[in-house]
């Protein structure tokens, strides 16, 4: 996932005038015309007087009023059969998690969510009821973020994808380079929820256990942790969200600031929560595996710090020999951890 930062100015985001590959105003059954779908999207997203929002949907492209600060941008990729399967969410579900998680990445670094735009390329078999769900479930998420759709693209594919591209502000952006021997490492939400969801739905294995679907809902229905990046700044050396899961992402912010990030087991056990470790226990998982490896999608922050922050955990301490991730185990063991976690091309 990419973050580009900019001064600050008006920019101009996709607007209304969509664009598809689908040869014209056809139509089919459960399928409205280009326009026609335009129309829905438009009626679904558009929020009329949201802040800092001079032209939104409805134009040649978006313009937003200037900002102070730096300008951080992100964006992010949702592909049906990589990121998702439809046997497993509903169509606002997809909406929801596509824009969580590039909202995760203005989280990690600090910055308030501005506007978002969206690119939809849509498969032969989204009719428009599952069009206006997918829109529905974007909707609630910008609201969930205070960062309104104003634009995006629309077109026509073999499968679907949603990207997302959110843009948000910072005085001073939050980055991963900056943590330095002696912080303390800190969390803030869960890790493992979700990658026990995903096993849980990929074997159809405890569905109705309370804790088993508590882990599908945190894979379903993510939150990107605002109001947790916004209480980092300032007091944060470091961050990088939890997308690929805690070892790999941990390896991101270690390898960008030359250091060691030494997590401590009993800390990270602490923390676990009920539900993960009784779902763990149902999956046939160790617990710390599914801390440590399991994935990431529950866009949790990790952040490296010089003193506590509110909402935080602390999980271990920097250490100045780097780059690397390791482990303090109970018995007061060392090992070294496998940075590993989702990958695309892996």
């Amino acid at each position: 996932m990419s973050r580009k930062r900019a001064s600050s100015g008006v920019v101009g985001g996709g607007g209304g005038a969509a664009r598809s590959g689908s040869g014209g105003a056809r139509e089919s059954a459960g399928r409205g015309t280009e326009a026609a779908r335009v129309a829905l999207l438009a009626k679904r997203l558009a929020a009329p007087g949201a802040s800092g929002v001079g032209v939104g949907i409805g134009d040649d492209a978006a313009v937003l009023d200037p900002v102070d600060g730096s300008l951080v941008w992100t964006i992010d990729a949702q592909v049906d059969g990589t990121h998702f399967r439809m046997a497993w969410l509903g169509w606002e579900d997809v909406g929801w998690r596509s824009f969580m998680a590039a909202a995760s990445d203005l989280a990690a670094m600090g910055a308030t969510p501005v506007a978002a735009l969206s690119a939809l390329t849509l498969a032969d078999d989204v009719d428009d009821a599952a069009l206006d769900a997918l829109a529905r479930g974007q909707a609630d998420a910008a609201r969930a973020v205070s960062a309104p759709v104003v634009g995006g693209n629309l077109a026509r594919g073999r499968e679907t994808s949603i990207t997302t591209t959110l843009l948000g502000r910072a005085e001073r952006p939050v980055l991963r380079s900056g943590a330095r021997e002696g912080d303390g490492v800190y969390l803030a939400g869960a890790v493992g929820m979700a990658a026990a969801g995903l096993l849980a739905l990929e074997r159809g294995a405890h569905l109705g256990d309370p804790s088993v679907d508590a882990c599908v809902d945190a894979w379903r229905r993510p939150r990107a942790l605002v109001e947790r990046g916004l209480a980092m700044r300032g007091l944060a050396s470091a961050a990088v969200d939890v997308s690929d899961g805690l070892a790999c992402d941990a390896g991101h912010l270690a390898e960008a600031s030359a250091v060691t990030l030494l997590f401590d087991e009993r800390l990270l056990r602490a923390r676990a929560g009920d539900a993960l470790e009784r779902a763990a226990a149902l999956l046939g998982r160790d617990l710390l595996d599914m801390l440590v490896h399991g994935g990431g999608e529950d866009y949790a922050l990790l952040v490296t710090s010089p003193s506590p922050i509110e909402g935080f955990d602390r999980v271990g301490v920097v250490e100045g020999d780097g780059p690397g991730v390791s482990l303090l185990r109970i018995d007061g063991a060392r090992t070294a951890v496998d940075p590993r976690g989702f990958d695309h091309f892996g």
